[in-house]
């Protein structure tokens, strides 16, 4: 019998199979555009003097400053001085880009690097100015000192587009006020797996209700489109989001594929957008998804048939994180394919230089045909039209003294009451009375990243601090404050300890912050990774009233701790203004409360930790108030599945995220953050300052299962700098050194390493309890970018390299 060496270093696969050069890729099941809503952009959009203008200036170009207009690059990787030689478009600031480096810059700070691309692009590409977008998903929440609004499931919950409309018109005015034209929102998903872990950015799951909102959210964001002139100073360009059924992937994975027939797509999915359209949206992002396996990229059928044509949509369509990378055929930085399918402006963040060279060739070689590239083009222009960044007057955007002013305040204060939804109120617990002695606990008491979510300040936010928003509350100081305002006494206190007996504890706890593909989860259960079910149990035992306020971007299985409550909140993920949230808990001096609740579930609540939700504890629609009270009794506290088996025994690192149950613990000599690798932050860099030990653990599985021939541990990295002696990996106790073979590995490359189960028993592993499936040691020098860390089968036999013992 043949053995393999046991590592194998080979170049992951970055990219898919070859197609023809240029091919659009061909779709895989039958698109029938009459049957999909119909729809047409506001003739505002394509008045026929802005068209003459359009008409006149494209006249003058060249075909470089054609090609460029198609591109748009992040700031972390260009200049303004490169726009002499590329003449780029568009510019973005990605979830993790600040100016000048800074990611906590002031609204002064963005305005002038926006000023300086502005003023740099006008001496090039026939002086047609960039077009500059940010992610302002809650608020214009890159940025220190803005409102933030809670994220869009507690505004679904709140169902009211008044109120939408509003928040738009107050997010463009803060974006417009860092000299910023142009928001990448509304999304328009409707989740139907709350797996997935962007659920938190869709309203509802309920079609009619995003529709409602995506007409509300545009107008808010644009204001009304009036012919021949531009949209005001402070209205940006708005998004509709993610074109199309990125909340529809199989199994709520991110990026996955919508396997669903197209009257579902339809019904489902596409409802939002012809709202948007007639609202006048300006912009329509594809998504990073598919359906029926066509990545929505390269699907000519949905971008140029049914988008551009059924739904008349006459804006710019604009492509996701390098999106366009993923198409068969394609690499980030060589895609015809995607601009033949109907993309009009390519998101090449860090691709941009190679994928402007090799688009300019297409284009010269008619792979890209000139009708095409003179249509992405015009589209481009009439956005740029009508935010009034055209002609000899552009429209002049940068007030930061808007940024966080008290209407905007009031108004995410608002928002933040209207979404909080009462799931339980035993003896009428709520609102908490005048005088009332009150303990504030629990691991987001105080924790404004808890409460605000990813999307803040950085793309996972995971390090919002309430310094940050020094005109926002936390919810446990909000209602420490409203509790005195009312006679009452507060403490807060994160462990729950007290020295004067509390009348009732108001504990605040959840999800911890994620976005994107890193907020996917195996099941709906809560895993409890701050230990508060123990505090709630400890409470319970003294005899002390509970009050729950649940901070999550997703209904999740909570039964033992809605158990463990006499209330119990669902509060999302509310935003800067916790004091949205003791308006409701706390009563007015006078008893009453000063204000009852009006959210209702934007989704169904799981009975179980199973997904998708069969039979809810509560459905959508569901929502006590003080008025409109019900008893709810003991819910069931089983969830359902075997919660380790279900949640990743065999996969500890994906894409750079540490999925549950599994938490990464490293030593102080170990740096550690996440970096791109294949793809934005996608990976962890784990850099050792000296000799030191990083970690992954959780509860112990059992892997003899796996200790057949062929499963091995995989890990999917990139050596930045090769350790100079041993570089030990350890699984169950066992270690194996492989430092000979990572100075070897080529150092520009994505690598697998696969190491055999039976090598880690071989050197004394226990696979009968493993709860710490990976450990990493090192010493100083040694620096990785770690993007995947699984058990897997490959059908191989590969030997062992020497042993640690």
């Amino acid at each position: 019998m043949k053995f393999r060496p046991c590592l194998l270093v080979a170049p992951a696969l970055l990219a898919a199979p070859a197609l023809a050069a240029g091919a659009a890729v061909s779709d895989s099941a039958a698109v029938h555009p009459a049957a999909w809503p119909a729809a047409r952009s506001p003739e505002a959009l394509t008045d026929p003097s802005t068209e003459a203008r359009i008409a006149d200036i494209m006249a003058r170009m060249t075909l470089e400053q054609k090609v460029g207009q198609m591109i748009q690059a992040d700031i972390s990787t260009i200049t303004p001085a490169d726009l002499a030689q590329f003449p780029l478009g568009s510019i973005l600031a990605g979830g993790n880009s600040g100016p000048y480096g800074d990611e906590r810059a002031d609204g002064a700070t963005w305005a002038r690097l926006v000023a300086e691309f502005r003023a740099a692009s006008r001496q090039s590409g026939q002086g047609i100015p960039i077009l500059f977008g940010v992610d302002a998903v809650h608020g214009h929440s890159n940025l220190p000192g803005a409102t933030i609004f809670p994220h869009n499931i507690g505004l679904g919950a709140a169902n009211d587009p008044d109120l939408i409309e509003r928040i738009g018109a107050a997010t463009a005015d803060e974006v417009a006020a860092s000299g910023i034209e142009w928001t990448f929102a509304p999304t328009l998903a409707v989740p139907q797996d709350l797996r997935w872990g962007r659920s938190y950015e869709g309203y509802a799951a309920d079609p009619a209700l995003v529709a409602r909102y995506a007409r509300a959210m545009t107008l808010g964001l644009q204001g009304h489109l009036t012919p021949g002139q531009p949209i005001p100073a402070n209205r940006v360009a708005a998004t509709a989001k993610h074109w199309l059924a990125d909340g529809g992937t199989a199994g709520g994975v991110d990026q996955g594929n919508a396997a669903m027939p197209e009257r579902r797509l339809i019904a489902i999915h596409a409802q939002g957008y012809p709202p948007a359209i007639e609202a006048g949206t300006l912009t329509v992002m594809a998504s990073f998804s598919s359906w029926q396996g066509v990545k929505n990229h390269g699907n000519r059928a949905l971008l140029t048939d049914v988008l551009k044509g059924r739904t008349g949509f006459a804006g710019l369509v604009v492509g996701d994180w390098n999106g366009h990378g993923q198409l068969p055929g394609c690499t980030i930085t060589d895609c015809p394919a995607t601009f033949n399918a109907g993309l009009d402006l390519a998101m090449a963040p860090d691709s941009w230089k190679g994928l402007f060279a090799s688009t300019l060739s297409a284009a010269r070689n008619g792979t890209i045909p000139q009708a095409r590239i003179d249509d992405a083009v015009r589209r481009i222009l009439r956005v740029k039209a009508k935010l009034g960044l055209l002609g000899p007057d552009p429209v002049e955007r940068g007030n930061p003294q808007r940024i966080g002013t008290p209407e905007h305040l009031a108004l995410a204060r608002e928002a933040v009451a209207k979404s909080l939804v009462l799931l339980k109120n035993e003896g009428g617990v709520l609102p908490l009375r005048p005088g009332a002695r009150v303990l504030v606990a629990g691991p987001a008491a105080d924790n404004m990243a808890m409460q605000a979510g990813g999307w803040t300040i950085t793309w996972q936010g995971t390090d919002t601090t309430a310094a940050d928003f020094p005109q926002g509350q936390t919810i446990g100081r909000a209602i420490a404050e409203a509790v005195r305002q009312s006679g009452g006494e507060a403490v807060i206190a994160r462990d729950g300890a007290w020295t004067q007996r509390p009348d009732v504890a108001v504990v605040v706890y959840g999800e911890h912050p994620y976005a994107e593909f890193q907020g996917d989860v195996a099941d709906l259960a809560f895993r409890d990774l701050d230990g508060t079910q123990a505090l709630l149990a400890r409470l319970k035992a003294q005899s002390i009233k509970v009050v729950s306020v649940f901070l999550s971007g997703r209904p999740l299985f909570t039964g033992p701790q809605m158990n463990a409550s006499d209330a119990f909140v669902a509060a999302w993920l509310p935003g800067s203004q916790g004091a949205g949230v003791a308006d409701l808990l706390v009563a007015g001096k006078d008893g009453r409360p000063r204000a009852d609740f009006n959210g209702r579930l934007p989704f169904p609540w799981p009975r179980d930790a199973r997904s998708p939700v069969a039979r809810p504890l509560f459905p959508a629609g569901y929502g006590l108030t003080y008025a409109r009270s019900a008893k709810v009794g003991p819910v069931n506290e089983d969830p359902g599945i075997d919660l380790v088996a279900a949640a990743n025994a065999d996969t500890y690192l994906v894409r750079g995220a540490v999925p549950s149950p599994w938490r990464l613990n490293a030593e102080a000599t170990v740096a550690t953050r996440t970096v791109d690798l294949t793809a934005q932050e996608d990976a962890r860099q784990f850099i050792w300052s000296g000799t030191g030990t990083v970690a992954i653990d959780g509860p112990a599985v059992n892997l003899t299962r796996e200790l057949d021939e062929g499963f091995v541990l995989r890990l999917r990295w990139k050596i930045d700098a090769a350790p100079s002696g041993a570089f030990n990996v350890g699984l169950g106790g066992g270690r194996i050194d492989i430092g000979p073979q990572l100075r070897s590995a080529p150092g520009d490359k994505v690598i697998d390493t696969l190491i055999p189960l039976y090598c880690f028993k071989q050197a004394g592993a226990d696979l009968t309890a493993v709860s710490n499936p990976l450990r990493m040691s090192s010493d100083k020098g040694a620096s990785i970018r770690l993007r995947d860390a699984r058990i897997e089968g490959t059908g191989h036999n590969i030997s062992c390299p020497e042993l640690v013992r």
